[in-house]
């Protein structure tokens, strides 16, 4: 899935994972550089340097997962406004609170953050066919087909329904924060970004809250921590 507001920038995170939904950028460190792709520079060097080479490439992502370990005052909130969260197609929901979204496609760059270039996480992660509900009495609003952009803007898009009907297409639904991020492992063939924290975006907030007739939802409600685990050639 291809959306006219995601750019080619990518965290994952570690995770999205293995889920930040998933995550995310490293726009948001603090770091001077941070904004806009590219290497950093110092004024100190007489001469600009070589381009960094990247820590990991993956022209065709394949797999595996976006996983988002619930933060309990998400749950509490979702508790509050009496929404029962539910899972979409392949998504699944542990009864320990994460929700894992099987990663379908993408691309990912990843360079080592002492490398200075920003957005250090760039690319694209894909999650078709799985998603996540939100219930209260006959209302069920869909957030599905989630595209993780870890760069600059270091969001996640996805197409929304309310009972079935389509209500915004790619539109922006979590904000993440890669200044949680720890530093990307490996597992086998796997890489994985983990602790990438997820937000609820301010339009998905006033969707959710007109939908729901609620001033409850905003921009700050943490959603968790994302873990994403990538694999490809």
């Amino acid at each position: 899935m291809r959306t006219a507001t995601k750019s080619i920038t990518a965290l994952l995170s570690a995770g999205l994972v293995v889920a930040a939904l998933a995550g995310c950028s490293q726009s948001g460190t603090g770091d001077p550089n941070s904004s806009g792709a590219g290497n950093g520079s110092s004024s100190s060097s007489a001469t600009p340097s070589a381009s960094p080479t990247p820590a990991a490439v993956f022209t065709s992502v394949s797999g595996k997962t976006t996983q988002i370990t619930l933060d309990s005052g998400f749950v509490s909130a979702l508790t509050s406004l009496k929404l029962t969260p539910g899972t979409i197609g392949s998504a699944t929901l542990s009864k320990a609170g994460v929700l894992t979204f099987p990663i379908t496609g993408g691309n990912i760059t990843y360079y080592d953050p002492a490398t200075k270039v920003r957005p250090y996480v760039q690319g694209e992660l894909d999650h078709s066919g799985s998603g996540l509900s939100l219930t209260a009495g006959g209302t069920k609003v869909e957030l599905k087909d989630f595209v993780i952009d870890p760069g600059n803007n270091s969001h996640v898009n996805g197409d929304v329904y309310v009972n079935g009907k389509e209500a915004a297409k790619g539109a922006n639904l979590f904000r993440l924060d890669g200044s949680t991020l720890n530093p990307v492992t490996k597992d086998g063939d796997a890489y994985i970004l983990e602790g990438t924290t997820v937000y609820i975006s301010d339009e998905a907030a006033k969707l959710l809250n007109a939908t729901f007739k609620t001033t409850a939802v905003t921009g700050e409600l943490k959603v968790g921590i994302a873990k994403l685990t990538v694999t490809g050639s």
